[in-house]
């Protein structure tokens, strides 16, 4: 019988030392998550006999443990390098089955798709015409280096300062090619629907104290807005605070004539004053925000905590190009292991519980981050030595057993 114990123990002891090896060639896998050989002693079956004697067998595997604690992050300049901080898994389309990965190094495939290095897809949320996410069923992200189309400028929100001690114009009626009809004027640049940039001039002449009468022109040649022939959008008032009351400076109406490159044909735009002030400072711009764009190329993406893709453009737009979901297990230690860093599902581990990151129990993103491996390689070391004594303690088990088998021989 002691040759079978100091047999088990040798083969524990083996595998003991191929986890901790598996451990330290690990140590600089990204994502890898460190695992422990975990041992059952042995009985031999005794219905009868007195439980005071019986004497185990020796020991067996119990199960291979993995920890599924986070490892430290690496700062990275990829954007496609992203670290779990929690629990998950990404979820990946492996030839059309599903596998779960720690390993957060990704890159764009030459067809805009999401992939590891062995060209698995990362799963995710698609965004619909609306840019709202489809949060049914994931699929695999890809992201579109469609050019973002232009957008008319509809609305300009503007606020300004005009100077309480400003003088009234000594010259009218309005002209804007004559500087001394008017207080203050301010371009503004805005989008036709093909994307060119048309000029509008704002204008505003000063009435009385608390008063201004305010003007519109568009293009090089000044030519006056709608909705009459002279350009006048209308009057705004302040009162003895030098605050706004005009009740309909929120909304001065009018249109511009067709632009040069026939982008849009008396295109119709509100000017949106809310903000501006009459304080005895330096007249000019608190604010100054045109709606609209012009067509913009794709530059560069970031991955929020959220999951979220974010393209920039080059007219400055931004826009959601996807959100990478993360999955959770009831059991991670009942995955399988695919090798390359991949799990895949079990009866053992329960379904996959797929959701947004920061969902629940779903960790959150850190997008330009890697997760290094979770091995503590001098906890590893020291458990090195003390897998190599037990092989060598259970060697010497069978030597002596073999010694008193020898001496029995002799008799």
């Amino acid at each position: 019988m002691s040759y079978q114990t100091g047999l088990s123990g040798l083969s524990a002891a083996s595998t003991d030392l191929d986890v901790i090896g598996n451990n330290i060639a690990n140590a600089n896998t990204v994502g890898f998550k460190s695992s422990t050989a975990q041992f059952a002693d042995m009985y031999a079956n005794a219905v009868v006999a007195s439980t005071n004697h019986q004497i185990g067998i020796g020991t067996q595997l119990s199960t291979v443990e993995q920890n599924f604690s986070n490892g430290t992050f690496t700062k990275s300049d990829q954007p496609l390098d992203i670290a779990i901080n929690g629990n998950g898994f990404f979820q990946l389309s492996n030839g059309g089955s599903l596998a779960y990965s720690r390993n957060g190094v990704f890159h764009l495939d030459k067809t805009g798709y999401i992939t590891n290095a062995q060209g698995q897809q990362l799963m995710g949320y698609l965004p619909g015409s609306n840019g709202q996410m489809n949060t049914g069923a994931p699929s695999p992200i890809r992201i579109s280096t469609a050019d973002v189309p232009p957008v008319a400028t509809k609305s300009i929100a503007a606020s300004f300062n005009l100077d309480s001690q400003t003088a009234i114009p000594t010259n009218s009626p309005f002209n804007p090619a004559d500087p001394t009809t008017f207080s203050y004027s301010q371009p503004i640049p805005i989008y036709d629907s093909l994307g060119g940039t048309q000029m509008v001039s704002v204008y505003f002449v000063k009435q009385a104290t608390g008063q201004y009468e305010v003007y519109g022109t568009s293009g090089p040649n000044a030519t006056p807005v709608g909705p009459n022939a002279t350009g006048d959008l209308g009057t705004i008032t302040f009162n003895n605070s030098g605050q706004l009351t005009s009740a309909g400076a929120n909304n001065l109406s009018f249109t511009i004539p067709n632009a040069a490159d026939n982008g849009a044909t008396t295109q119709s735009l509100s000017l949106d004053l809310t903000g501006t002030t009459q304080y005895g400072g330096k007249t000019g711009i608190i604010s100054l925000l045109p709606d609209g764009n012009s067509s913009g190329q794709l530059t560069s993406f970031s991955v929020g905590e959220d999951g979220t893709l974010t393209g920039a453009y080059s007219n400055g737009a931004t826009r959601a190009l996807g959100q990478i979901v993360l999955a959770t297990f009831a059991n991670p230690n009942g995955l399988v292991n695919l090798g390359n860093n991949l799990y895949g599902q079990t009866s053992e581990s329960g379904t996959a519980q797929v959701s947004a990151p920061g969902a629940t129990n779903h960790g959150v993103l850190e997008g330009g981050e890697t997760e290094n491996s979770n091995v503590d390689l001098t906890s590893q070391l020291v458990n090195l030595i003390t897998a190599q004594r037990n092989y060598q303690a259970n060697a010497q088990t069978i030597k002596t057993q073999q010694s008193i088998d020898q001496t029995i021989i002799n008799i």
